[in-house]
């Protein structure tokens, strides 16, 4: 789009009072906001209110300096890295999925690998969300990791938040199969973040926005330079389900962020998946509510595929695993945990256990058991945790 076209999206998106529901009825209206901004007030209000069509005939606060800082990001982006764009209800890049919902953003930012940029930004029918706690256990990152591989070797793009815990460990593992030549095609993965994308949240992700930039796509509907604002995130993720044709939630508090984007996913009609866990963990508890409440049980990637009626491509299956997250390649953690099980790995099960209850549980002393921990923790098949406990990771 010209300087002009741009500038009349961002003055709509700007105006005060007016949401993404009364733009919508202007444009259907007027056409594009070029021509709603030509409209005398006594005009618009057959669409808005009074207030909203006085908001309209004036020029918002800060436009101009939006409009020209939005402009140089859009021209300054080097050609040897990733792609800028702005998208907007009318283009043909907009995603299908997301304008068949009830609040479709009227205008989305992206950065991504140019190739995708410019064509598939947005794969249709071929996006899955995966959520979760900020805080998981060592078993639910390992979860969201491989469930992530596992779905993306099967030709789906993994949506999440770019947040600290599950959303990371997701993209993380879609782009593990970002080499992948079949995968090129379509982004690895989608971050939906919270502030504008000249702006990373949270610092420690930054290293993997790069990563994802090169791979993906980072999508926001905010201006440039918003800040971090807590009410922005559970706004976004009616993008996050919106995007997708299901959303995997691995583990979520019953407060959980996550719980909203499920919500909304249900809310759109779309697939909601739960991955369940430990009685006793609190990141559980909302993936417990989810499927109380009719959300699907999954306990691996295939299940989530056959649900969709996509069974994993066979060139991409590898070691299949039931239990975990589906495809493995050669000398995973799940295979070499079968092999070589230890008697303190069946003792330890998959609940977070500190060390005096691993000694009442096995009859071994304290020190032989530390030394052993120690051995497994090295090995990564356990994880040390806050408080003295420990977690078995990978399946059993």
């Amino acid at each position: 789009m010209d300087l002009d076209e741009l500038g009349a999206w961002l003055r709509l998106t700007l105006s005060p009072g007016v949401g993404n529901g009364a733009a919508r009825r202007l444009l259907a209206r007027f056409g594009l906001p070029q021509d709603i901004f030509r409209q005398p007030e006594s005009a618009l209000q057959h669409c808005v209110t009074l207030a909203q069509a006085k908001a309209l005939c004036t020029v918002p606060s800060g436009w101009e300096a939006l409009l020209e800082t939005t402009w140089h990001w859009l021209e300054g982006a080097d050609p040897q890295g990733p792609a800028r764009a702005v998208i907007t209800l009318g283009d043909a890049r907009y995603p299908q999925s997301l304008l068949d919902t009830e609040d479709p953003p009227l205008l989305m930012y992206l950065m991504g690998a140019a190739r995708l940029v410019a064509q598939n930004p947005f794969p249709t029918g071929r996006c899955l969300a995966v959520v979760g706690s900020r805080n998981p256990t060592a078993q639910g990152a390992d979860n969201a990791r491989l469930f992530s591989r596992a779905l993306r070797g099967a030709g789906f793009t993994i949506v999440s938040g770019l947040a600290l815990g599950v959303d990371a460990a997701a993209h993380e593992g879609a782009l593990d199969v970002s080499s992948d030549p079949l995968a090129e095609a379509t982004p690895a993965t989608i971050a939906v973040v919270g502030t504008g994308l000249d702006r990373v949240y949270p610092r420690k992700n930054l290293d993997l926005a790069h990563r994802i930039a090169a791979h993906g796509v980072l999508v926001s509907e905010y201006p440039l330079g918003t800040p971090p604002l807590a009410a922005n995130f559970p706004k976004r993720n009616r993008i996050i389900s919106g995007l997708s044709q299901g959303t995997l939630v691995v583990e979520a508090a019953l407060a959980s962020g996550s719980l909203i984007t499920a919500r909304m996913a249900a809310e759109q009609g779309r697939e909601v998946f739960a991955i369940p866990g430990s009685i006793h963990a609190p990141q559980s508890r909302g993936c417990h509510a989810l499927i109380r409440q009719g959300a699907k049980l999954v306990e691996s990637a295939q299940d989530v595929l056959e649900e969709l009626r996509m069974p994993l491509a066979p060139e991409r299956t590898g070691t299949a695993d039931s239990s975990t997250g589906g495809a493995y390649g050669e000398g995973s953690t799940a295979a070499e945990t079968r092999v070589t099980e230890s008697p303190l790995l069946q003792a330890l099960g998959f609940d977070p256990m500190g060390v005096d209850a691993l000694v009442a549980r096995t009859g071994m002393d304290a020190a032989s058991l530390q030394v052993e921990l120690l051995e497994l923790e090295l090995d990564g098949r356990v994880a040390r945790l806050p408080g003295g406990l420990y977690q078995r990771l990978g399946s059993a």
